[in-house]
């Protein structure tokens, strides 16, 4: 069987975005509307500047203590996101997710512009069991050679 890439495994196309001055409340109103975790920053030119997940909101806004109807997106989203391509397989996306704690991932052509978002919920178990795997034996290996 032939792996996936993450191009062919994300199931929502549209690009849920705001621009970097939107507010945390407008964000989740919009992931709410859209039923997503996560929000792309972007500017009009479609530059990506970040990325807001409900987990920003919770440890970055809501355990702060922030105001969402005043806090800007710019002020508590990840910025410069780490990035992947289309060819991707999904079980080196998911090892990245791993690895890095990330539950979101902007897919980029080479050109920069942001074609879609890979999300953990895209991947099939077998290919987050391929991830799980590849992890814990880096993880023996590093320990072995340290």
């Amino acid at each position: 069987m032939t792996d996936r890439t993450v191009s062919q495994s994300i199931t929502h196309r549209n690009l849920v975005t705001l621009p970097p001055r939107a507010t945390v409340l407008e964000a989740a109103r919009i992931m709410t509307k859209a039923n997503t975790g996560s929000v792309l920053i972007m500017s009009i030119s479609g530059e990506l500047h970040g990325i807001l997940t409900e987990r920003d909101l919770m440890t970055r806004v809501l355990s702060k203590a922030l105001n969402p109807a005043t806090t800007s997106v710019s002020e508590v989203m990840t910025p410069k996101p780490y990035c992947i391509t289309p060819e991707m397989t999904v079980s080196n996306a998911v090892l990245i997710m791993i690895e890095r704690g990330f539950r979101h991932l902007p897919i980029t052509a080479p050109s920069g512009k942001v074609l879609g978002i890979f999300s953990v919920r895209d991947a099939l178990p077998r290919e987050i069991g391929e991830a799980v795997s590849l992890s814990e034996f880096l993880d023996q290996a590093g320990n072995t050679l340290a």
